[in-house]
């Protein structure tokens, strides 16, 4: 018996050209914002409206309208406006800086991990990584909070300032003042080697950190991940047991009430300085709400740049 095989589609702008590939396409598609399943299904029609043309080689730019027509089909317009905006993204010639706080067990790891696939970007770093290598340089002696974690850094308060109460705020805030030395220096680096990169952690508070020095060299795009529900935020830490057993769920059940006041003064310090807030309640929804925010800043930031200022005779020119 003969095994019937696929034809080969093979894309060429002139050139020799390469071969449609459904694993790529689907790679393509994720940066929408739709899942890796949902990103494959629009993949498999994609080739199939490629293969009904009857033709072995096609155009990049009809393999960019049969994809932008499948998304709008099969996902919704939301998904086609995406697809549409990264193309504002990839021409942009400046570097993606992704910056997402929140406290612990939020889920900020994971929707950097994912964001990360979906866009293309090789560079994730942790601010629990800075504040390790901080932590090799200073002993507990000259620099107490960067030794205990985010949501115990009440026990490294040794003084209170004047006029404070909330050990735990104090020493939180002194952590993430220590903390954002390197956050700050990750960004100038990346404004330098014009490298786009995702920062994540519990001490990207917004207040704490300086993109607006880089505007011109980045496009920065900050945001807090927060859980409303303290059983959903709970359960997080369940889960994260499962998947390390060097983080016990009991640590972190014990410094709950801590973790949720941390909280509550991450998400005041996002409103008090205009930082978007994603919800997490359902992963694949914040995900698509973060490609969302994502695309807009893009966009905006494209639509500035073909903005030039008016020239000496008076006209404008865009």
């Amino acid at each position: 018996m003969t095994e019937t095989k696929t034809p080969h589609i093979r894309i060429s702008d002139g050139e020799a050209g390469l071969p449609f590939s459904k694993g790529l396409t689907a790679s393509q598609v994720m940066v929408t914002g739709l899942s890796p399943f949902r990103a494959y299904q629009v993949a498999e029609a994609i080739e199939d409206r490629l293969l009904e043309g009857g033709r072995g080689t096609v155009t990049s730019i009809e393999v960019w309208e049969v994809t932008h027509a499948a998304i709008a089909e099969l996902a919704g317009e939301r998904y086609a406006r995406n697809f549409e905006r990264w193309r504002e993204v990839e021409r942009l010639d400046v570097p993606l800086v992704i910056l997402i706080g929140g406290t612990t067990g939020v889920g900020k790891s994971t929707i950097a991990t994912q964001l990360a696939a979906r866009l293309g970007i090789v560079r994730v770093v942790a601010t629990d990584m800075i504040r390790e290598v901080m932590r090799a340089m200073l002993s507990p002696e000259l620099m107490p909070s960067l030794h205990t974690s985010s949501f115990q850094a009440d026990a490294a308060t040794r003084e209170l300032p004047a006029g404070f109460s909330d050990a735990l705020l104090v020493g939180f805030h002194r952590q993430t003042a220590a903390v954002a030395v390197g956050l700050n220096a990750l960004i100038e680096r990346a404004a330098l080697e014009h490298t786009s990169m995702i920062v994540e952690g519990a001490h990207v508070v917004p207040g704490f950190f300086d993109v607006e020095t880089h505007s011109d060299q980045i496009l920065a795009v900050p945001f807090v991940v927060g859980v409303e529900d303290e059983d959903r935020h709970l359960s997080h830490f369940a889960a994260r047991e499962g998947a390390a057993a060097s983080r016990p769920a009991e640590r972190y059940q014990a410094g709950f009430e801590n973790i949720r006041r941390l909280q509550r003064y991450v998400l005041d310090q996002a409103l008090a300085h205009g930082v978007p807030v994603i919800p997490n309640y359902s992963f694949d929804r914040s995900i698509s709400a973060v490609v969302d925010l994502v695309m807009e800043r893009a966009t905006t930031r494209a639509g500035e740049l073909r903005t030039v200022p008016a020239n000496v005779n008076g006209g404008a020119k865009t």
